[in-house]
């Protein structure tokens, strides 16, 4: 696995304040969030960005997708909320390794950037 923050979170040599685990993704609260909640939900398998997926890795996507949506629900964020994935440097991606941004918890404006 490429060494990266999130590979380091995942292998546990750097702590981080867990909200889901299971044998597919990790799913921890941001040390700089950019809303009230922002999780990021990461695959535990190393995929730089989305430009990498292949056709195989569509059910994952669709498991990470899951996975925020259901974590909306447990930390109430019934008004709404935004799920973000960035790609590549000009996207605004700073890890490199495909994450999704679990923001809410108050009005997030439009457009984003």
């Amino acid at each position: 696995m490429p060494d990266t923050i999130f590979s380091k979170i995942i292998a546990r040599r750097i702590p981080a304040r867990i909200e889901y685990e299971d044998d597919l993704c990790l799913a921890f609260h941001d040390v700089a969030p950019q809303a009230p909640t922002h999780v990021l939900v990461i695959p535990k398998q190393p995929i730089p960005s989305l430009a990498d997926l292949t056709d195989a890795d569509e059910p994952l996507v669709g498991h990470l997708i899951g996975v925020a949506t259901k974590l909306a629900v447990k930390l109430g964020l019934g008004n709404g909320y935004r799920l973000v994935v960035n790609c590549g440097r000009d996207g605004g991606q700073s890890v490199d390794h495909l994450h999704v941004h679990l923001l809410g918890g108050r009005s997030l404006g439009w457009p984003p950037g």
